[in-house]
């Protein structure tokens, strides 16, 4: 009787155990990694910008601040000039502001300095 109540207890514990299985990873619809500096000054805009930008398929690796913050226009500096991602980047931040600034030692395809302009971008992707 003891050995059926051992056998009982052990397989209501295997059974009650379920594995919690991870959220699926989001694939990323654009090769290449992104550099984010906040230019412009405004606080929390660098955070935003990377939630725009993760959502449209981009990798954004680093974020910080540029070292100023007197920008009026989003530049793109490329990295990577030969970067598939680069109409895709400047579409979604609504900029014409692309410089090929290729630097091997960067580690990055893009480096993105945010300016004052970035305000009507962010409030275009407001639901």
């Amino acid at each position: 009787m003891l050995r059926y109540l051992f056998s009982f207890a052990i397989l209501t514990l295997l059974l009650g155990c379920k594995e919690k299985t991870p959220p699926p990873a989001v694939a990323r619809s654009i090769p290449g990694e992104v550099q984010l500096l906040n230019a412009c000054g405004l606080p929390k805009v660098a955070t935003q910008v990377r939630e725009l930008l993760m959502k449209n398929g981009f990798d954004v690796v680093e974020v910080g601040n540029g070292a100023s913050f007197n920008f009026d226009e989003t530049i793109i500096a490329l990295r990577n000039p030969h970067w598939p991602g680069r109409d895709a980047l400047a579409k979604t931040l609504h900029t014409d502001n692309v410089i090929p600034l290729e630097n091997p030692l960067k580690m990055v395809d893009a480096t993105i300095y945010i300016g004052k302009d970035i305000i009507k971008v962010l409030e275009n992707e407001q639901p």
